[in-house]
């Protein structure tokens, strides 16, 4: 029997996973490590946190494993995106990576837009100038840290410099490469024009490989602290995303993946590189070669139902939280509920909105709350499925992942407000099974990602719209969206009073 590992790298914790030729999860190990939060709208991380606490984990892993470590035939990644890791001549880290959720970065992106220009940026980037993204880190530090960034040779993302440390080679990939504003994603190179315009060296951008490409293999030193073998192949690996798509099986067209986490993505399979969203969504390569993926956001999709339970149910559980929602009925008894609690990316890039209910009355009940807000979180989702259509894509079934997979209501829910079967699968790993899915496919045991999908991702049960619920969920989409553009100037006008 052989065996490969997959390590996610979150922004939390490293999530490692062993599986074998069967698609089966034999091992499990996580370590957490702590975000650094200096001032407001500051968040970073120590690089050798991750590099620590994953030989720990894989170290872990081996002692718990009762085969031959020859067996063990591979290792690939995925990571959080966009944040920024700068490597002096030497490689050494120069500062703490700057993180995807960090927010300093606003002037940087208005700089990008105007040198640049919004619609070339679009062009070449597939992608708005948003703070997540890495170049505007990049110019920030060479603003603020000139003399950090006068030493700087290269950059890497997260997950890439995680994989540099294991095995002493520097390479990036497509996927995560798509999410830092230099890569002009159809040509799948770096982009000269961006990194010119904007005085950036493109030798500071690493060598670009494919996500099931070797990059190497672990170093005698990482071999002996882990107890794995020297000769373990080691795989570039994806961005957290693009793994979570492959990890779900999103990998022809039609296909669709909606993850419900701490934020929420709708995420859609591209074959082709040259569809205009507007920048509307997010437009990024896939790890799966040659093909794309579409995407848009929720910032407060689970994070809104965990943030009305820690406010006004602390003392149960979720299960309890979400028990008889199914007897609420549409429209939550007339309450409207927006998730913008944490501002919003799709289909608003909106750091100033608020959330909102809308239409509470003296009537209602903690249920109806809670209804409220699992519809508005799937409302918001939904106005990406609408861009979706609006721009041609036909969207044939959605495979629904994370927290609003593990509730059946809610899951009724979105095939009624999508408008689409939803399906569930049987074993949810999420990035880190697409990170193993990418070791296994370059290995060499299956033929195309496609084949390893099939045989690693299996659905449990669809869930079909309700043709009544549909008509009466269009109705209150409508209303939904009207919220925004309504409530838009008075949360601009009480940003002043927010402390």
């Amino acid at each position: 029997m052989k065996y490969v590992i997959g390590v996610d790298l979150g922004t939390s914790a490293v999530k490692i996973l062993l599986m074998n030729q069967y698609g089966e999860v034999c091992h499990e190990v996580s370590k957490s490590y702590p975000l650094i939060q200096e001032k407001s709208g500051y968040s970073e991380q120590d690089p050798e946190q991750w590099v620590e606490k994953t030989i720990v984990g894989l170290k872990k892993m081996v002692d718990q494993f009762k085969g031959s470590i020859q067996d063990i035939d591979g290792i690939s990644f995925s990571g959080q995106m966009h944040g920024l890791v700068l490597l002096d001549s030497n490689h050494n880290v120069l500062r703490n990576a700057i993180l995807w959720n960090d927010t300093r970065t606003t002037e940087q992106c208005r700089k990008i837009e105007e040198i640049v220009g919004v619609e070339r940026l679009l062009a070449v980037t597939k992608n708005p100038a948003l703070e997540g993204f890495t170049l505007p880190k990049i110019l920030w530090v060479k603003e603020h840290e000139s003399t950090i960034f006068e030493k700087a040779t290269v950059f890497l993302l997260p997950k890439d410099y995680l994989r540099y440390r294991l095995t002493g080679l520097i390479h990036s990939e497509f996927s995560d490469a798509a999410g830092t504003l230099l890569l002009d994603v159809g040509e799948k190179k770096w982009s000269e024009e961006i990194c010119e315009l904007l005085g950036i060296d493109i030798s500071l951008c690493p060598p670009l490989v494919s996500s099931h490409e070797q990059t190497g293999t672990i170093t005698s030193e990482v071999a002996e602290k882990t107890g794995l073998s020297p000769d373990v192949k080691v795989f570039a690996g994806g961005a957290d995303n693009a793994c979570g798509a492959i990890g779900s099986g999103i990998l022809s067209d039609g296909k669709t993946l909606c993850s419900i986490g701490t934020s929420g993505v709708v995420l859609s399979y591209e074959q082709r590189n040259d569809l205009d969203f507007g920048g509307k969504v997010h437009y990024f390569n896939h790890g799966e070669e040659n093909a794309y993926y579409t995407m848009g956001v929720t910032l407060a999709a689970g994070y809104s139902l965990s943030w009305f339970k820690d406010v006004f149910a602390k003392d149960i559980d979720f299960e309890e939280l979400l028990d008889g929602i199914d007897e609420v009925p549409i429209g939550a008894n007339g309450l409207l509920f927006t998730p913008y609690i944490a501002g919003e990316r799709t289909p608003h890039a909106d750091s100033v909105i608020r959330g909102s209910f809308i239409g509470m009355d003296a009537s209602h009940e903690r249920r109806d709350f809670v209804r409220a807000v699992l519809e508005g979180i799937t409302f918001s989702l939904n106005e990406s499925i609408e861009i979706f259509r609006e721009n041609g894509k036909m969207i044939e079934t959605v495979i629904s992942i994370g927290g609003g997979a593990k509730n059946n209501a809610w899951l009724q829910m979105q095939a009624d407000i999508f408008n689409v079967n939803i399906m569930k699968l049987v074993s949810e790993q999420g990035p880190g099974m697409g990170a193993a899915m990418l070791a296994a496919y370059g290995c060499g045991w299956f033929s195309t990602l496609k084949e390893c999908s099939d045989k690693f991702v299996q659905v449990n049960e669809t869930f079909t719209p309700n043709e009544e619920n549909v008509a009466s969920y269009k109705k209150l989409f409508n209303l939904y969206k009207n919220v925004y553009s309504s409530t838009k100037a008075l949360n601009e006008g009480l940003q002043e009073f927010r402390k």
